[in-house]
């Protein structure tokens, strides 16, 4: 079984989608499992234009690591400024 560039790079970033997920689930910090997130989605992102689907890539880079990344730093924040203010 030969693998041509191609599969190899496809499987190093499905390794770096799982390794990214399991930071963000593992991860103590709120922040360091946004990252992980994010991370995950670039990957998705990345294996999406592998498989020549490059409209559904944009949407994952633009949803999966983007939006959703700046919408739980967002929420993040106000959770911890409500925190800091019943201090």
């Amino acid at each position: 079984m030969s693998f041509d560039l191609l599969s190899v790079l496809n499987v190093l970033t499905l390794i770096g989608a799982m390794c990214s997920a399991f930071v963000a689930v593992q991860a103590n910090r709120m922040l360091d499992s946004i990252v992980g997130i994010a991370a995950a989605g670039s990957f998705i992102a990345v294996a999406f234009l592998f498989l020549q689907a490059p409209d559904v890539a944009i949407a994952e880079a633009a949803v999966g690591a983007v939006l959703g990344t700046v919408l739980y730093i967002i929420a993040l924040r106000k959770i911890i400024g409500k925190e800091e203010h019943k201090k």
